[in-house]
């Protein structure tokens, strides 16, 4: 590796914040040739109301334009990023079914680009990191130079911006009752006794206490009244 691109890669190893990794990501774009780089993180999994990361020093007027059009929706090398971590090289064939938008990078010098992303799958982010210069196409042999380096940097962003995330509290669990145990326990909660519960059910009281302890035991409890709070909280009460 040259000695400049592994002082960067320790450099952006270093960073510890999206801000600060950015602008080592902007001059390591420009050594080997890019003018514009840009960092897109977005989420399709999560549902505590993330909002998207655009990091970018494309045109200003570009920006407005890519918002002002919602152009992210139709955005091909968006959608591959999306579902794929493998490099997509920005070209005619690929929005040969938006060239309005094809048309569009074009006229503000995003004429040669690429993109790839990195899918964190602990947090469910997709970082998206995209090369773009006004001249000159794309080699295979640039692909195949830079390709390691970019998966690692899309790789350490999504870290950093994973670390900023609210923690996601785990799904509680809805442990599985039987019919029989699920109406002693709805009896039990309008304050029937076992005694009663066994002439409403036509059961034993000592069947009705066998069915009280196994609910007992399922969620995880020292007692009937805990079983019962335990339940609604869980929304086990609410079963038709």
């Amino acid at each position: 590796m040259e000695m400049w691109k592994e002082s960067q890669l320790k450099q952006l190893t270093f960073a510890r914040e999206i801000e600060s990794a950015y602008p080592i990501l902007l001059r390591f774009a420009e050594n080997i040739g890019f003018n514009f780089c840009a960092i897109s993180l977005t989420s399709n999994t999560r549902n505590d109301n993330l909002k998207a990361l655009q990091i970018n020093n494309y045109p200003q007027e570009w920006n407005e334009l890519y918002e002002l059009e919602n152009y992210s929706k139709i955005d091909p090398a968006i959608a591959h990023c999306n579902h794929c971590m493998l490099p997509v090289i920005w070209n005619e064939d690929l929005y040969s079914q938006t060239p309005e938008l094809w048309q569009a990078l074009q006229e503000h010098g995003l004429r040669h680009g690429w993109s790839q992303s990195f899918h964190h799958e602990a947090t469910g982010l997709c970082t998206t990191l995209s090369l773009a210069r006004k001249n000159g196409p794309l080699s295979p042999l640039e692909l195949y130079e830079h390709f390691g380096y970019m998966f690692y940097v899309t790789g350490h962003l999504s870290e950093l911006f994973a670390r900023t995330l609210p923690k996601q509290s785990a799904p509680v669990a809805r442990p599985k009752l039987s019919p029989r145990e699920l109406e002693v326990l709805k009896l039990s909660a309008v304050g029937k006794t076992a005694y009663e519960i066994s002439r409403i059910l036509c059961l034993s009281e000592r069947t009705v206490n066998y069915h009280v302890q196994n609910v007992i035991a399922k969620l995880n409890v020292c007692n009937k009244i805990s079983a019962v709070i335990a339940a609604t909280r869980i929304g086990l009460l609410d079963t038709p």
